[in-house]
């Protein structure tokens, strides 16, 4: 059981009701990642929408960042 499913399913449906693109994201959030710059950067670790846990591949550290389905962008990194 998961607790924080219930949580997550409400985030995605909020999230990816109006996806932005990224000028709009980048305004709203701050540094963001596509799928391309994400695997330059970070090694994903697990996967639980709308987050994803990654690896910092410069500095080693585990955390997670926020993503939307479409147009797929990552944004809030945040190390654990």
């Amino acid at each position: 059981m998961d607790d924080s499913e219930a949580v997550r399913r409400a985030m995605v449906e909020e999230i990816n009701s109006s996806p932005g693109e990224r000028a709009d994201l980048e305004a709203r959030y701050g540094q963001l990642w596509d799928t391309a710059e994400l695997g330059r950067d970070f090694e994903v670790v697990g996967f639980a929408a709308p987050l994803v846990i990654a690896k910092n591949k410069a500095t080693g550290e585990v955390g997670s960042l926020f993503f939307q389905h479409m147009p797929r962008f990552y944004w809030g990194w945040k190390a654990d």
